[in-house]
């Protein structure tokens, strides 16, 4: 089976299912135990074709109940005394009810007991049962919605997109894109929430008309924002952080660059990766255009990447490696280096002058310090030996 082919099957199924339900067997069996533990009476259920699909006697199941046949062909509840039961072809006495969804039968409740014992709260069973169904539902929508979702940021990112098949998926599920679009990506730490419990936090920050939000594996999250300026959802990303935060959930955000064509969509999904690879690992949220330089480095071939790299700090202890880390994350402001490093400013001051010393480049000097930067940035990515 194709993907293609394989979307379009997910797509009939849901529009299907928006129109019609089927009593599961595995929503019967839900009901029946719920029910039971409150009323201490045996429950049956049965299908639209009346035959038995949960029961409290698992001997019954995928038996015929011609009482439940009945129901279901007057659309009435149904009465067994114990004087009527071998009228019913051996059902117990009981009361049957025609469960509705949508204005449609999709099954009967069968209680058994004494009716006059029974009917006070038959009714108030099946109003639970119809609710538990109607549960069912919604959440059997909210969860094919969401697959939606993420197949067609999937088919997005694709270079072989076709244009009208998405916004058929979309107007499905309720969205419209509209230029300018950008790709956040959001990398999860531990945490005790449910998958759906963290969308809700999303969702309640973005337009949900105008955002696709869902995830790319068990860590990690993507939202594609469109219509949306790029402060804004700079705002948004970091309520968002805030808020799970204080829940104790740690995370980290990169957002790609604004795009404004929907084929370029890829390429701000592409940049928010690169935003976490290379962005600070304390920081909580990086744009793309912080690290871009580093990202232009990684493309460069890797034989030259480390001939510069050895050439510039072969002869740098790692001491004075991380010296200059320093020097630069305080944008060369010495004071406030040899503050962070809890040195002397005359220590910092001989440190920066052996450097000098053994690699010809000034770091205070600002077109030297560039190369000694990038040098370093290179053996970052380099891998550990």
């Amino acid at each position: 089976m194709t993907f293609r082919t394989f979307l379009s099957i997910i797509n009939k199924n849901y529009k299907q299912t928006r129109m019609t339900y089927m009593l599961t067997q595995e929503i019967a069996k839900e009901i029946v135990a719920q029910t039971m533990i409150r009323l201490n009476r045996n429950i049956n259920i049965m299908d639209e074709q009346g035959t038995i699909i949960a029961s409290g006697n698992v001997k019954r199941i995928n038996q015929a109940h011609f009482g439940a046949k009945e129901v279901l062909r007057t659309g009435k509840p149904l009465i067994i005394s114990k004087d009527d039961s071998q009228q019913w072809d051996g059902a117990l006495p009981g009361i049957n009810l025609p469960i509705q969804f949508q204005n449609n039968i999709i099954g009967v409740i069968g209680i058994t007991g004494n009716p006059e014992e029974i009917m006070e709260f038959g009714e108030l069973v099946k109003m639970i049962t119809e609710m538990m169904i109607q549960q069912s539902f919604l959440t059997e929508q909210i969860e094919w919605k969401q697959r939606l979702i993420e197949l067609v940021f999937e088919d997005l990112l694709t270079d072989s997109s076709q244009p009208e098949l998405i916004k058929q998926r979309l107007n499905l599920i309720g969205v419209t894109l509209e230029a300018p679009y950008q790709v956040g990506i959001i990398e999860l730490g531990s945490h005790h929430l449910k998958k759906n419990e963290l969308l809700q936090i999303f969702r309640d920050s973005f337009n949900k008309q105008q955002t696709l939000i869902g995830f790319l594996n068990v860590n990690r999250l993507f939202i594609l924002t469109s219509h949306l300026p790029e402060e804004r959802l700079k705002q948004k990303m970091l309520n968002v952080i805030s808020v799970l935060k204080a829940k104790s959930i740690s995370l980290r955000a990169g957002t790609g660059s604004t795009v404004f064509v929907e084929a370029h969509i890829r390429h701000s999904f592409e940049e928010a990766l690169s935003a976490l690879k290379f962005g600070n690992l304390e920081q909580a949220f990086i744009t793309y255009n912080e690290i871009e330089t580093k990202a232009l480095l990684d493309q460069l071939d890797e034989r030259a990447k480390q001939q510069f790299s050895k050439r510039i700090l072969s002869n740098l202890s790692d001491k004075l490696i991380d010296t200059l880390e320093h020097f630069f994350a305080c944008n060369l402001n010495i004071g406030e280096c040899a503050k962070r490093m809890y040195i002397h400013r005359n220590s910092l001051i001989y440190r920066i002058k052996k450097v000098k010393e053994k690699t010809g480049y000034d770091p205070q000097n600002i077109h030297d310090a560039m190369t000694l930067q990038l040098a370093i940035w290179i053996l970052q990515m380099l891998p550990k030996e």
